[in-house]
């Protein structure tokens, strides 16, 4: 990954998350699917880099020959855009972190699997998915270990893929994405565990913007006088995303319907 996106004028950085696309069904991923098109046709025109920060599908699993069927006309507008010569980088999330060399070798996309630091202009910016930081949630962190090891990947990938992708569907259908029917709630900072993640990192080492998806609510809180923290949200209910102009990092809704609200402090 480079260090740092120098922009043009004119040129803006794009950052959205958790597409989720294969929850709840269907019918209601393949309108999804239609709607990310169109807002990727719709960025094109200025993109200097787009971020796709993880969990575009609710599962993925690459097995030697074989990747899980649908969404080709969003891999297929990805491919488009890399063949423009627009540059993709896609953190893998909880739900797509079995993403291996497809992206890379078929669409000509960059694969992040942790947080990186990265200069945009003259800003300095600290990006990432967001699972399995902050304090709490130990459980997931101990099965992201076990999902993230190579024996339990390579025992996963000698299942047919009828049966891989039947268990992995299976469980795809118990998590929080598909089960959600307003999408989350805002509880506080305290309680906003990537906000004191963020916190804690910016102790350690200042940055201008904290980019993360994961939390499905889309946020923009101070971390301090310098820093902000910025949530991108979610696609099942809100179509949220960042964009970064070179001077300010916003957050921006794709308004083909009524506007979902999102919290942005002060």
């Amino acid at each position: 990954m480079q260090s740092s996106i120098a922009l043009t004028e004119g040129k803006k950085v794009y950052f959205a998350s958790d597409f989720h696309l294969g929850t709840p069904n269907f019918e209601s991923s393949r309108k999804r699917e239609d709607k990310i098109v169109r807002w990727l046709d719709e960025v094109k025109q200025d993109a200097a880099h787009i971020f796709l920060m993880g969990d575009l599908f609710d599962f993925w699993f690459e097995f030697a020959t074989v990747i899980p069927k649908g969404f080709i006309r969003f891999q297929g507008k990805l491919a488009e855009l890399t063949d423009q010569g627009i540059p993709i980088t896609f953190f893998t999330g909880n739900h797509d972190m079995w993403m291996f060399d497809y992206f890379t070798k078929e669409l000509g996309i960059e694969i992040i699997r942790e947080p990186i630091d990265i200069s945009i202009g003259e800003k300095l910016f600290y990006l990432g998915h967001g699972d399995g930081l902050g304090p709490g949630d130990y459980k997931y962190k101990m099965l992201k270990r076990v999902f993230s090891n190579k024996v339990c990947q390579w025992l996963f990938g000698v299942l047919h893929p009828n049966i891989g992708l039947g268990i992995a569907n299976a469980w795809s259908r118990s998590s929080r994405a598909s089960n959600e029917e307003d999408g989350e709630e805002f509880l506080g900072k305290e309680q906003e565990w990537l906000w004191v993640y963020s916190k804690e990192q910016q102790a350690i080492k200042p940055r201008d913007y904290y980019i993360f998806g994961h939390r499905h609510l889309p946020l923009e809180l101070e971390v301090d006088k310098r820093a902000i923290y910025m949530n991108i949200g979610e696609w099942v209910h809100h179509c949220t995303y960042g964009v970064f102009d070179g001077t300010s990092l916003t957050l921006e809704e794709f308004k083909e319907e009524e506007k979902q609200g999102f919290f942005r402090e002060g």
